[in-house]
Parts: C-alpha cells; sequence; structure tokens
C-alpha cells in the first residue's frame, strides 16, 4: 500500500492560528516535507517545530525566488521525486505550506505532481489575508461586496484598472513592488483608505496606514484597501 500525501495549511506565522488538525497531523507524522528559500531556513517549519516530533524525517525543498519559473519548477520536481519514494515505501508524507495549501500556497505544486499516483489530503489553513483583515481591524466584505485579491507583482496599468472597479482590494506579495503600488493608490486618491500590514501575526509585526508605510516592505507583506466608510454598519 502507498502512503498518503497530505498537505498542511499551518497559517499565517503565529504557530497559536494552526488548526487543531494540522498540530494533531504534524505531531504524529513519520515525515515531513517543507519548503525553504534557497540557503534559508524554512518559514513553515518555523511555524509547525513544537510539534513536529524528535527523528522526524524531514524533506527540504530549496526554492529560488527569482523570477524565472524554471529553476522553482525544478525544484518542486525534485521535491516530488523524494516524497514519492517515500510514499510508494508506505510512509504517509505531510507536506507544510504556510497559510493554506490552495491559495498561492506552495503546496499545490507537490499536488499536480503527484495526484494521480497516490492519494492526497489537503487541509486548509488560515490565511495571511483574513489575518491581516482582523490585524488591521478591517472588515473586508459584507452583504453582496465583492474582494478582489490581486499580486503585487501585476503591472502598473493592469493594477490601476483593478482596483478602480473593485469594492475591497487586498494586494498580496507587495515586497519590492511597494512603490509601484503606492504610486497607483495615491494617483487613485485612496491612500486615506488603505492599510499596510506585514508579518501579520509575529512578534515583528507591523501595520500602519499606508500613508505611513516604510519605504521597502519584505515579500510578507499586504495591502488592505475599502472603499466607502463602514459599509458593513
Amino acid at each position: 500500500m502507498s502512503g498518503k500525501l497530505i498537505g498542511v495549511g499551518v497559517g499565517p506565522g503565529d504557530p497559536e492560528l494552526m488548526t487543531l488538525k494540522a498540530h494533531r497531523l504534524i505531531a504524529a507524522a513519520k515525515v515531513v516535507a517543507y519548503p525553504a528559500l534557497a540557503g534559508t531556513e524554512s518559514f513553515a517549519r518555523a511555524i509547525a517545530a513544537d510539534a513536529i516530533a524528535p527523528g522526524c524525517h524531514e524533506i527540504v525543498m530549496n526554492v529560488p525566488m527569482t523570477p524565472a519559473r524554471e529553476p522553482a519548477q525544478s525544484a518542486y520536481d525534485d521535491g516530488a521525486a523524494k516524497i514519492a519514494t517515500e510514499l510508494d515505501a508506505g510512509r504517509d508524507v505531510v507536506c507544510l505550506c504556510e497559510g493554506d495549501p490552495f491559495f498561492y500556497g506552495s503546496f499545490m505544486y507537490l499536488y499536480a505532481r503527484l495526484k494521480g499516483r497516490f492519494e492526497v489530503e489537503v487541509v486548509p489553513g488560515v490565511t495571511s489575508i483574513t489575518t491581516c483583515a482582523a490585524r488591521a481591524g478591517m472588515p473586508l466584505a459584507a452583504r453582496n461586496e465583492r474582494l478582489t485579491v490581486l499580486p503585487g507583482p501585476l503591472p502598473e496599468d493592469e493594477l490601476r484598472a483593478r482596483i478602480e472597479g473593485a469594492e475591497s482590494v487586498a494586494i498580496m506579495k507587495v515586497g519590492r513592488h511597494l512603490s509601484k503600488i503606492r504610486a497607483v493608490i495615491d494617483a487613485l486618491g485612496l491612500t486615506a483608505q488603505a492599510m499596510y500590514i506585514e508579518r501579520a501575526s509575529l512578534a515583528d509585526e507591523v501595520v500602519l496606514p499606508l500613508s505611513d508605510a516604510p519605504e521597502k516592505a519584505p515579500y510578507f507583506s499586504m495591502i488592505l484597501l475599502t472603499k466607502g466608510a463602514d459599509p458593513w454598519l
């Protein structure tokens, strides 16, 4: 019998925001896998560290952060092959993913490679969007309103058009795109309605009006924008 691949969302950073199911599965795992930016410690593993049992076999996927897709795809190819070896031997593998596995989650790349060969279970996690909204005190949608989620690397013209047509907006992957995003929001006259959040739920969390945001932002940062005043009342 082959093992089962279990993709587990570990949440945005605070270990207490892991679900009970995620913690239980990680604690019982004999094999865990997780991505790490090449040359750095894995953020997903750091979140789940206290739940990982001593002696657990760990598969590290070193994923380079480059605009080109091929290096990252090669890393996931290699990671999927190592995971498949464990699954073929009948061992379950718990794969850690920060946030939610299917919401901009790294696990989806492994899922695409392995779902046709092995049983796969996906355990959802607390997303960065809901965490940032909670930390900023910004309800995002009520009644029939729409929430638009945009990646920061989008071209400036597309960002502008999508924000113009939106009601509430969450802009993810801000990082080095902060100045471009800030300029677009300012040109639309919406800066006063936007909040900047970085490293939500962690000890070094920053929550500021966009007008007070720093000049540089880390990858794990987000801008939330709502139009209108207290539309949920």
